[in-house]
């Protein structure tokens, strides 16, 4: 299966975005993707609350989701979009990160909000407070695509292991992992955290990332990867914004499993 990743450097208008999704899709569509994955916050990143508030909206009246519906539509290609700021309510002042993942005919097939939400002291000045504006989901995600059974997760998931423990026991082959990771937690453990959970789990995982400096201020890490079931890293798309395709074998998934069947041999621990 060939699949197409999106590197970004979302600012904070979503017409832009949109734009600069749809073309991607379109563009990667070309190249025989048959799913293309993008980054986490792919139709608005920007941490100045009020601001952002002004940009977002209720699902059914998200103007970034309604364009890159028509583009998969239109190119019958299924698109994982890493995730979008969405309002609980249109008249909410609070937010979902939302991921989608939308078939070849532009329908919603599966929606997974993200369950552990970034709230940390970097230093040096780099504060984050996702839960001020954002309720975290409740409930892990797997869906079918054309490229095998997907489990869903964003950025920060990525540090909790349990999560993907559950979209492995729920069939995953494919772990998508969508972020705007900062650059000093990025260059310390992006690699490594991508890495352990493709091993840990037998399978690939697919990161589309952010990267950069963006219009808000921040800065993210870029470095979009795609990872086999060994750990093997088959795509790293530096810190360039942009497209890359890469194929891979589902058979690889089912060889590893069968070699080293790591995930049959869990046992569930726990203090007497």
């Amino acid at each position: 299966m060939r699949i197409g990743l999106v590197q970004m450097t979302s600012g904070i208008e979503p017409a832009r975005n949109a734009a600069a999704l749809t073309g991607a899709i379109g563009s990667l569509a070309s190249e025989g993707a048959g799913i293309v994955f993008t980054p986490e916050m792919s139709g608005c990143l920007d941490k100045n609350r009020e601001r952002l508030l002004s940009h977002t909206v209720a699902e059914n009246a998200d103007m970034v989701l309604a364009a890159v519906r028509k583009t998969a539509a239109e190119t019958g290609t299924w698109v994982a979009l890493g995730s979008l700021a969405i309002k609980t309510t249109a008249a909410s002042d609070r937010l979902i990160n939302r991921s989608f993942l939308i078939d070849g005919n532009g329908t919603i097939v599966a929606r997974y909000d993200k369950i552990h939400l970034f709230d940390v002291d970097l230093g040096g000045g780099e504060t984050y407070g996702e839960s001020k504006s954002f309720d975290a989901g409740g409930h892990p995600v797997v869906a079918d695509t054309p490229a095998g059974r997907l489990g869903l997760s964003i950025c920060y998931d990525l540090r909790f292991p349990r999560l993907y423990d559950c979209l492995s026991e729920a069939g995953a082959d494919l772990l998508a992992a969508p972020a705007a990771f900062t650059r000093p937690t990025g260059a310390a453990h992006w690699h490594l955290l991508a890495r352990t959970r493709a091993v840990e789990n037998t399978a690939f995982v697919i990161a589309a990332a952010q990267t950069g400096t963006h219009e808000d201020g921040r800065a993210t890490y870029g470095h979009s990867l795609v990872v086999d079931p060994w750990g093997e890293v088959l795509l790293d798309m530096g810190e360039t914004p942009g497209t890359a395709i890469c194929d891979i074998d589902l058979a690889r998934v089912a060889e590893i499993r069968r070699r080293l069947p790591s995930r049959d041999h869990r046992a569930h621990i726990a203090f007497p």
